[in-house]
């Protein structure tokens, strides 16, 4: 009989055990190693959106990708519902985790900005629950929550110009407090690394990947193994910086850049932006590069420049091969634009080449834009301080891949 009992005990001390050990399995999952977010390329402005899934229930909202906004913000004044929104009070630990220290109706005041106008506005800062998907190969798996992220509420006016159509706000990558890399790497404890491909097809998705993606990425993860690093700055602003030290053409000419020129930009001469569609020169380089180029090609083949760009020419009388190259923190380490990332189409079989005039004072000497970031794998290593990069995907791999290889999300929800 107290062998039975015994036994009797041992079983129920095991099944509770058992019951135990389950319990915790499935209240607490398995943190994810790598997030991705699909992205896509809107062919009116060129520039690059994502659909993030917010509130509850779940609900896709289509945002801006700027690479280097201090937060997320979205229109709230028009069709948000949401069960789960809540605005926090003021002097709370959100505001004073968002840097938001004034306010007003007992709400905290953060201010969002619309990086294509500039404009500026007046939000309150916000949570509610923000979804996105793990992931640790080739398609995206299953949805993770954020159940306190942290946003704006903008006014609806800051959405209503120069955002793609129907797209209800920004999500900010840059380094701050409550930009969208920082609260994914803090709630999933995700080491402090960010991947960018961005697609130029504006039917295929390219990606967003937050964590180590290098070491996590298994589908084609020597795409990850031949990068190109440099030093990377991130400024006060939390914006992503580079070095640049000349601008090299064909593997030979040499346009060199000042010294009183750089040491207006002491972060860095160049910055990596997703808000503008072409990459953007201080003038004295864009003359110098546009006078350069021009010289290579015949003048019947020259064609009167369609704006914004400076040098366009006819494409059935020549043929302009080139490479220009941004030499950055030393010789051997340039960013590389040539082919389809260098030149812009037009009507009657006409090229432009995709560099904008910025003026004397420009935001940096150079701004690399969309156009030539699309089909390059770039890698933001905030542990490490420094950006990798591929130049150009597609030519790099020899195998035809695209950012659109990367991923597959066609029957992502």
């Amino acid at each position: 009989m107290a062998s039975f009992s015994i036994l009797h005990f041992l079983l129920i001390s095991l099944f509770c055990s058992f019951l135990l050990v389950s319990s915790k399995s499935l209240s607490h999952p398995p943190k994810p190693n790598l997030l991705v977010l699909p992205v896509q390329q809107d062919p009116s402005t060129g520039l690059h959106w994502t659909n993030i899934h917010k509130r509850t229930p779940i609900t896709h909202v289509p945002v801006l990708i700027d690479l280097n906004g201090k937060h997320v913000w979205v229109n709230c004044e028009q069709h948000y519902s949401s069960s789960t929104y809540l605005a926090p009070f003021c002097h709370s630990t959100q505001c004073s985790r968002a840097n938001a220290h004034t306010c007003q109706n007992n709400t905290c005041v953060l201010i969002s900005s619309n990086p294509i106008t500039q404009q500026t506005a007046a939000g309150k800062l916000a949570q509610d629950v923000l979804g996105i998907y793990a992931t640790s190969g080739s398609k995206p798996g299953p949805l993770v929550t954020v159940p306190q992220f942290l946003f704006s509420c903008a006014p609806s006016f800051l959405a209503q110009r120069g955002l793609p159509n129907n797209v209800q706000g920004v999500a900010g990558l840059g380094h701050s407090p409550i930009s969208l890399p920082n609260q994914l790497f803090s709630n999933f404890g995700l080491q402090h690394q960010f991947s960018l491909c961005l697609s130029r097809n504006p039917k295929s998705n390219g990606a967003i990947l937050f964590g180590d993606t290098p070491n996590n990425y298994n589908k084609n993860p020597k795409i990850f193994k031949h990068l190109v690093y440099t030093p990377l700055t991130v400024t006060q602003q939390g914006e992503y910086r580079t070095q640049l030290t000349s601008i090299r053409i064909n593997a030979k000419t040499v346009i060199p850049v000042s010294g009183s020129i750089l040491s207006n930009y002491p972060e860095g001469g160049v910055l990596i932006s997703t808000a503008i569609p072409y990459t953007t020169l201080h003038q004295t380089l864009f003359q110098a590069l546009i006078q350069t180029v021009s010289a290579q090609i015949p003048k019947q083949a020259k064609v009167n420049p369609v704006a914004p760009f400076g040098l366009c020419y006819d494409t059935t009388k020549t043929i302009v091969p080139l490479v220009v190259e941004f030499v950055l923190d030393k010789p051997d380490v340039a960013w590389t634009t040539y082919v389809e990332n260098l030149w812009v189409e037009q009507p009657n079989e006409v090229l432009c080449l995709g560099f904008v005039n910025g003026g004397l004072k420009p935001k940096a000497v150079i701004s690399i834009g969309s156009h030539q970031l699309e089909e390059n794998v770039l890698v933001f290593d905030l542990v490490k301080s420094r950006l990798g990069f591929n130049n150009f995907l597609r030519v790099s791999e020899k195998k035809g891949v695209n950012c659109s290889d990367l991923f597959d999300f066609t029957n992502a929800p």
